[in-house]
């Protein structure tokens, strides 16, 4: 098990953005609460001024359906197979992304979430 205060914590947030609304997003939040962000190439900024580490992706190959809460875990296979026996399906299974690797599921009530 991780010493990592994060572990099993929501971590981030990840809202979707369409490539041509990208910059209007950030734009809207950098003036509305004084966010600033850090882009990861064209469709891609995170922020961590936003109280929560957050960011949006306009990538269509990981960007979410809606507005995504993202727990932290060092060991992803082993968070996955906890998720599966305690009764979460596996919406996107173990992939590869700008910055790391996660998997998508939904809890028993249907909410989901990504770690």
């Amino acid at each position: 098990m991780s010493t990592d205060a994060r572990e099993n914590r929501i971590d981030y947030v990840e809202f979707p953005a369409q490539p041509e609304t990208f910059a209007a997003a950030k734009r809207f939040y950098q003036n509305a609460f004084g966010w600033s962000f850090q882009d990861w190439g064209d469709e891609y900024s995170d922020t961590k001024s936003s109280g929560v580490t957050s960011g949006f992706s306009a990538a269509s190959e990981h960007r979410p359906a809606g507005t995504i809460a993202v727990l932290y875990s060092a060991n992803l296979e082993a968070a996955r197979d906890r998720t599966i026996k305690a009764g979460g399906k596996i919406v996107r299974d173990i992939f590869s992304f700008p910055g790391g690797r996660r998997f998508e599921f939904t809890d028993p009530p249907g909410q989901r979430l990504r770690v």
